[in-house]
């Protein structure tokens, strides 16, 4: 498979603390790769490093054959690497409809013309309706954000950058704070998006991450350890022993 997003010893420092250090990743097209670690190891310093939130301190980074190392979150968002779970903020006041269309206007260069009608642009609202589908919000559409709840709000979150029309998505910790149905819920979702996108997933729900990757990278206080399937991740001792004694993969 080809290789979509790579990094080279890509580096990130606050101050004196060396946060990412020297991680080389290649996530290949149209899989799912997660990302797992003990907490602190800098899973999400390193998806701020992909999304472009956040600038390394040295490495590159690719995106299909573009470096983008210097782009910020915006360009990557508009080339189609974009981060879900904060892409942006929900509107409470706005429909479901209205949330995934301005997610999708602002996935394109000069789309936010607000002086016209939100819901009048015809590309934008089809791949509004496209990420609402593929989110599972179909009977949502109408509804104002604030009405509704935490599970479906996730979702709107998700559909919002689906609407975005992206060929990789970042997603960072999806199922975070969720029950055990609406996790699962969001797991037979993101089997549903398998191959139509590739998924870098960081996520603290094990059962969630075995059930969902076809590669699994183990990071530790900033470093790379290993990356394998989730059979050698689940059988490879030092894996055990540096990460798994804080919780048992199943």
């Amino acid at each position: 498979m080809k290789v979509l997003l790579q990094t080279d010893t890509i580096t990130k420092r606050y101050g004196a603390i060396l946060v990412t250090d020297k991680v080389s990743l290649d996530i290949k097209e149209g899989e799912l790769h997660a990302i797992i670690g003990p907490n602190g190891a800098g899973k999400t310093t390193l998806i701020n490093q992909l999304s472009g939130e956040l600038r390394s301190d040295s490495g590159r980074i690719r995106f299909g054959n573009a470096d983008v190392t210097d782009l910020g979150i915006n360009a990557r968002a508009r080339m189609g690497l974009v981060r879900s779970y904060q892409i942006t903020s929900v509107f409470d006041e706005f429909t479901v409809l209205e949330n995934a269309t301005l997610a999708a206007l602002g996935a394109r260069t000069h789309a936010f013309k607000f002086w016209r009608s939100l819901l009048g642009d015809r590309e934008a609202l089809a791949a509004a309706r496209e990420g609402i589908e593929a989110a599972g919000l179909n009977t949502r559409t109408d509804a104002p954000a604030s009405e509704l709840g935490y599970g479906e709000r996730r979702q709107l979150e998700l559909a919002m950058a689906l609407a975005a029309r992206p060929k990789f998505l970042l997603l960072d910790e999806p199922m975070a704070g969720m029950s055990v149905q609406e996790s699962g819920a969001v797991v037979a979702l993101l089997k549903s998006l398998k191959r139509k996108y590739t998924i870098l997933l960081v996520e603290h729900d094990m059962n969630a991450v075995f059930a969902l990757a076809d590669r699994i990278s183990v990071l530790v206080y900033g470093r790379l350890m290993v990356t394998g399937t989730p059979e050698e991740i689940r059988g490879n001792a030092e894996v055990r022993a540096i990460y798994l004694g804080e919780e048992e993969i199943a």
